[in-house]
């Protein structure tokens, strides 16, 4: 015996129709005659006398009855409750650091149309601490740009972004058209940290060519390398969403990079990707959000090239 069993035995016992009864309940009526024989196949007894076309209930159907109604009160209160707790509980989302700083505030923006009194916990790191976080049930889903390894969690890309090499208007790379990656690695790199999906993109190039990273920085947090370069520090690989400002400005350069003079620029995409733990419940909440991260799905994101 079910509460869907408790429902309609009510719903019938009330209307004295099978008809009406699966007209309350939005039921086919082949559905709730089942669900009235089972039960009295349950009970071991007869729930309802079929008298000129009209059901009336038994004595037994009306003592179950009498103690169904305070049991269907005591559930409906506790879904009520628990509803009002889930809508309460905040969203914990993860971002990668290029995704946190370009794309969370306008994320959050549209699921607050979604969900205007959901409430956010947002953590932003690097996309191996992401996947961690998500694999230990510390975060409900993200939005990174780097490669999720483990098969527990769900990929789902959503835009696509692209990196572009970097440099202060005054470093020498400024006044070329195209550099080499082998004039590259003789540079000061301003890069990301290990585990960082921007710097994996990028060194994923460099080891296929074998030249080694010389001089270079490791830095969690991009609003310091842009820092850098902008006190012409070194050259570095970032978004060009991260960028954007600073190249319409004037205030940094991009330069095409090509394996040898006169070749095909490098072109390192990546996708931005909506991940979840794929035993993940997800609550009412959690789904606005990703239809928040779904809606950037089709939009043209900012790919400033040289």
């Amino acid at each position: 015996m079910t509460i869907k069993h408790l429902r309609i035995l009510v719903a019938v016992a009330e209307c004295g129709s099978i008809s009406q009864a699966a007209g309350r309940l939005y039921l086919s009526q082949p559905t709730v005659s089942q669900i009235v024989a089972e039960l009295e196949q349950y009970c071991g007894a007869r729930l309802f006398d079929r008298l000129s076309r009209r059901l009336y209930p038994t004595p037994a159907c009306r003592e179950l009855v009498a103690k169904a109604v305070p049991v269907l009160a005591a559930f409906d209160r506790l879904d009520r409750s628990m509803q009002a707790t889930l809508r309460e509980e905040p969203v914990r989302l993860g971002a990668s650091v290029t995704v946190g700083t370009c794309l969370l505030a306008s994320l959050v923006e549209r699921f607050r149309r979604r969900e205007p009194e959901g409430k956010i916990e947002a953590a932003v790191n690097n996309t191996h601490v992401v996947e961690e976080m998500l694999l230990h049930g510390r975060l409900d889903l993200a939005f990174v740009e780097g490669r999720i390894r483990s098969p527990y969690l769900e990929v789902t890309p959503v835009v696509e972004d692209r990196l572009v090499l970097v440099c202060h208007p005054e470093h020498p790379f400024a006044g070329e058209r195209e550099v080499t990656l082998e004039q590259l690695a003789g540079q000061t790199l301003l890069l990301r940290e290990e585990g960082s999906g921007t710097r994996e993109l990028f060194e994923r190039d460099l080891e296929d060519g074998r030249l080694p990273l010389r001089g270079s920085w490791s830095c969690s947090n991009s609003e310091a390398i842009k820092n850098a370069l902008l006190h012409n520090l070194g050259v570095s690989v970032l978004s060009a969403l991260l960028v954007k400002e600073e190249l319409e400005k004037g205030r940094l350069r991009a330069v095409r990079v090509v394996r040898a003079p006169g070749g095909e620029p490098f072109l390192w995409k990546r996708p931005f990707s909506l991940v979840i733990h794929r035993d993940k419940y997800r609550t009412p909440a959690i789904q606005s959000m990703i239809e928040a991260i779904r809606s950037f799905q089709g939009e043209e994101m900012a790919s400033l090239l040289p």
